[in-house]
């Protein structure tokens, strides 16, 4: 498909950025991660402090919260991987490395406050959680898509959202209001990270229509969350679907489908051929979704009928 290049639609989009970076700030307000801890709680852990050992025992959470929790953490902590990709897809110069510098200060925090607030409640293994940590981060993130601008700001599109979702129902499902707080205040700036993202993939659609609409078919069909590196994560996504907290309705509901009506993508008209063509894959693929969502919903609610009667 014939359309401008990279380098010409990053500069096209530069006012764009200058613009929603500008708005960003003003709307981004200031918050203290080490006000979120509750830092009388924490105690030594063994070791050469000889402090206790961590135990189950220890902590408020539930397994599938504990669950949650880590992959939520293990994905904020892969910060330099996504850094690397969001670097070589726009550079660094003019508002677009300004708005890369931004993001990644706010993300930082993120990993930051979570393992605090985690360690000092004793909520999770310390160890196990380290050990993860650097395989994790060893193995870095790499994105299935092509590496360009108009992906990246597709899949981040759905991506910071799908973030912000997991994060606040995560907070939720804890039970635990001090750590339902602290991932309302992170999901916050998710939350404007997603707009941001989102709005510039609606003025690349007015730029450049065609490539936009190919770009966000791309990154639906192939989009996997950017924690899908932890190991044993489909094991542990299931166990996350099944409490709620994360599942194909949610996927389709309240990410995909949001963000697509916002940039009116089905009501575009004078596409090339090929945006048509992968427009209507896109439709068809939101419906077969739809339906798998209803399935996965069944499953579930059969599952827990039976779990109840067991229980009875």
């Amino acid at each position: 498909m014939a359309g401008l290049t990279q380098l010409q639609l990053i500069s096209e989009l530069e006012p764009v950025v200058a613009k929603e970076l500008d708005r960003h700030l003003a709307a981004a307000k200031e918050w203290m991660p080490h006000e979120f801890v509750p830092w009388s709680q924490g105690t030594d852990f063994d070791g050469p402090l000889g402090g206790t050992a961590w135990d189950p025992e220890q902590s408020r959470m539930s397994p599938t919260a504990r669950t949650a929790l880590v992959v939520n953490l293990l994905t904020e902590d892969n910060l330099p991987s996504y850094h690397r990709e969001i670097y070589n897809s726009f550079g660094a110069d003019g508002a677009w490395g300004t708005w890369i510098g931004r993001w990644t200060a706010e993300e930082g925090r993120h990993g930051i406050a979570l393992r605090d607030y985690l360690l000092t409640t004793r909520s999770v293994d310390p160890v196990a959680l380290e050990r993860e940590r650097m395989v994790h981060m060893t193995n870095g993130f790499n994105t299935s898509h092509e590496l360009d601008m108009l992906h990246t700001v597709a899949y981040v599109s759905f991506q910071e959202l799908a973030t912000r979702i997991s994060h606040r129902n995560t907070g939720r499902y804890t039970s635990d209001p001090l750590c339902d707080q602290l991932l309302a205040r992170i999901a916050a700036d998710e939350n404007l990270h997603m707009i941001f993202y989102r709005n510039m993939v609606k003025a690349a659609l007015e730029i450049a229509p065609d490539q936009t609409v190919q770009a966000v078919w791309d990154i639906v069909e192939g989009f996997q969350m950017p924690g899908s590196g932890i190991d044993g994560f489909a094991r542990r996504s299931l166990s996350i679907a099944m409490a709620g907290i994360y599942d194909l309705r949610i996927h389709h509901d309240e990410v995909l489908m949001p963000v697509l009506k916002f940039w009116r993508l089905f009501e575009l008209e004078g596409l090339s051929p090929e945006a048509e063509q992968a427009r209507e894959k896109l439709a068809g693929f939101m419906a077969g979704l739809d339906s798998k969502a209803a399935r996965f919903e069944e499953k579930r609610a059969a599952h827990a009928s039976r779990l109840a009667e067991r229980l009875g």
